[in-house]
């Protein structure tokens, strides 16, 4: 490995959440080397959540919702520009082959996590076992082939927004009171990770009787405006959707940040509250708790496996809503729980509304 490191390539081409989770390996490289410049290699969509994070030099973008063609000739330009980079180090936290060649064919010094087929672990400079049992742990667990481990892994993950972000909450909501709220995001990308929505309808009642605002939010997919709408009809009072489909993921990290409380399901903004260290309880079906849960310790975490005997990994069918088996008064109590600590830890000594 090269001695003195000067520019760094991170590669990860995965979903929205995975993108905030692989954020500590950033914190650790800027951490030992703060000369560096760290450029990530992502999907173009992905880019949305990482946007303001001004440790991040620049991004180079995979085109992944377009044709074959396209696909190449995306990927051609792409490698051109990492070559005339000579990265002294690129770091690898993708499994896609395409990738692994593309960054044998750099000929720069590179890490990957060892895997069985040994033409893989050819393509890299350096090759180490994951390890960890959550997803940051296991991220992290890369940089050992660099010889960081113990107090140079930073484990915090981080989201960043800009203050024109939060100021457009009022455009988007000219009465958007930025008071004592709860963001609530019952949908998830898989339909087999949400709740019942009369069963958030019941939660909403309980939290809005108690004198909160509740502020309904999802991306801009008809079928989640649907569920939005549909929880919002089931409820005895309307709770705010005017934000529903309509937030950028930045704008929607800043409606989080000034919450008291997030409720959701295991998705990106399950994250996004962990990275923001808000509150939050969220609720878990069929995905593996123990590895995607939220990286944070203001989170409380409902498991459908409490509830109901979950099937072995290979029986699960991702057609069935295994967190049905969650009962309200589940959430309330964590919800619950999480406000009144909320309370006590409330820097200006005054209480939240409704108490």
């Amino acid at each position: 490995m090269v001695e003195k490191i000067q520019t760094i390539l991170i590669c990860k081409l995965k979903f929205y959440g995975d993108m905030l989770l692989m954020t500590p390996v950033i914190a650790s490289l800027q951490q030992r080397y703060p000369q560096a410049k760290i450029d990530i290699l992502l999907y173009k969509d992905t880019k949305a959540i990482l946007a303001a994070d001004p440790r991040i030099n620049k991004f180079y973008l995979i085109e992944k919702k377009v044709n074959t063609f396209k696909k190449i000739r995306n990927f051609l330009s792409v490698r051109s520009a990492l070559k005339k980079n000579k990265y002294d180090l690129i770091i690898n936290l993708t499994e896609q082959w395409p990738i692994g060649f593309l960054i044998f064919s750099l000929g720069r010094p590179s890490i990957a996590f060892k895997r069985e087929k040994s033409v893989w672990n050819r393509l890299f400079s350096v090759v180490t076992p994951l390890e960890g049992t959550h997803i940051v742990e296991q991220n992290l667990s890369i940089l050992q082939g660099v010889g960081i481990s113990g107090n140079g892994m930073l484990k915090k993950i981080s989201l960043f927004y800009r203050e024109t972000d939060y100021q457009s909450l009022f455009v988007i909501d000219p009465n958007f009171n930025n008071g004592n709220y709860i963001v609530i995001q019952p949908t998830a990308r898989q339909p087999f990770k949400c709740w019942d929505d009369d069963k958030f309808s019941q939660v909403i009642d309980y939290l809005m009787q108690r004198g909160l605002q509740v502020i309904l939010t999802c991306g801009p997919a008809e079928s989640e405006l649907q569920k939005i709408n549909n929880i919002a009809r089931l409820c005895q009072e309307n709770p705010n959707v005017l934000f529903a489909g309509k937030t950028s993921f930045l704008q929607l990290a800043a409606l989080i940040d000034h919450a008291i409380l997030y409720i959701g399901v295991d998705s990106a903004p399950m994250h996004m509250a962990a990275a923001l260290d808000t509150p939050q309880v969220c609720l878990f079906g069929a995905t593996s708790y123990r590895q995607w849960r939220p990286w944070s310790d203001k989170a409380s975490l409902i498991w459908a496996g409490d509830y109901h005997t979950m099937p072995e990994r290979q029986d699960l069918d991702r057609t069935k809503k295994y967190l049905s088996w969650i009962p309200v008064q589940a959430v309330i109590e964590a919800a619950e729980s999480l406000i009144n600590q909320e309370c006590m830890h409330n820097n200006d000594g005054k209480e939240i509304d409704g108490e």
